[in-house]
């Protein structure tokens, strides 16, 4: 991934190279909102650093590329007052919240994948159990509901389903 950095700055790519060693991403630099947009479109970045001189004097201009970061980190820095260590360690910090985020969400819809998976697979195998219970049931129907079962107790077993839930849920 690379960072973008929007300015308007001189020298600005000098300070590209240094945080690009400083933060081990390649870093590129935008001249103004129309070069930040198209690269916006161009390529996918960690982080959009956008100097606050941008923002103040072309608010429009800086929505249009708040609203093109994608899933980059929208950064506001004002880079007359950052030295290049400090822009560096802000950036680390905006990119390890940002993948903690991630593995915390991640984390949540496997759960929620998980839970959901194991109380459709208990109901399953629950309610299959219970119509083989029926003494009405054709062979050919039952044969059926014994496949059902026997599928919903494999999948169970796969999913590591204590026989004590199935019974809750």
């Amino acid at each position: 991934m690379r960072i973008l950095i929007v300015t308007g700055m001189e020298g600005a790519e000098n300070c590209a190279a240094t945080l690009t060693k400083l933060v081990g991403l390649p870093c590129e630099v935008a001249q103004g909102r129309k070069a930040a947009i198209t690269a916006l479109k161009r390529n996918e970045f960690a982080a959009v650093v956008v100097d606050e001189g941008i923002i103040d004097t072309d608010a429009p201009g800086a929505e249009l590329i708040w609203e093109n970061t994608g899933l980059a980190v929208p950064m506001q820095v004002n880079f007359a007052l950052s030295g290049a260590q400090r822009l560096a360690r802000e950036i680390r910090m905006a990119l390890n919240r940002r993948e903690r985020e991630r593995a915390l969400a991640r984390e949540a819809a496997a759960a929620a994948i998980e839970s959901e998976l194991k109380s459709t697979v208990a109901g399953l195998l629950l309610h299959s159990q219970l119509a083989l219970a029926h003494r009405e049931l054709s062979p050919p129907l039952a044969e059926k509901l014994r496949v059902v079962a026997d599928l919903a107790g494999s999948l169970r077993e796969q999913l590591a389903i204590p026989a004590s839930s199935q019974a809750r849920n």
